[in-house]
């Protein structure tokens, strides 16, 4: 079954297992419409890394009164 981009809701409803499927074994996303304007997109589910967590750890080098005001002159950058 070659899935469209976008399908109604009666039509989806009927054949949902194999939307679900199809939209698995592409990973192309299925847009459902109701009375032609878009209400649901369906996706598969994919792990997201946490990328920018994983460059930021361990790269607080000093961490000394988090819930004070910071000045210029406590920035290197300001120098």
């Amino acid at each position: 079954m070659r899935i469209e981009d976008t399908v109604s809701k009666s039509k989806f409803k009927a054949r949902a297992l194999e939307y679900f499927r199809e939209v698995e074994r592409t990973g192309r996303p299925l847009i459902v419409t109701d009375h032609g304007r878009p209400v649901l997109k369906i996706v598969p589910y994919k792990e997201e890394p946490t990328t920018a967590l994983r460059e930021l750890k361990d790269s607080v080098v000093r961490y000394e009164a988090p819930l004070e005001p910071v000045s210029d002159s406590d920035w290197e950058a300001a120098e």
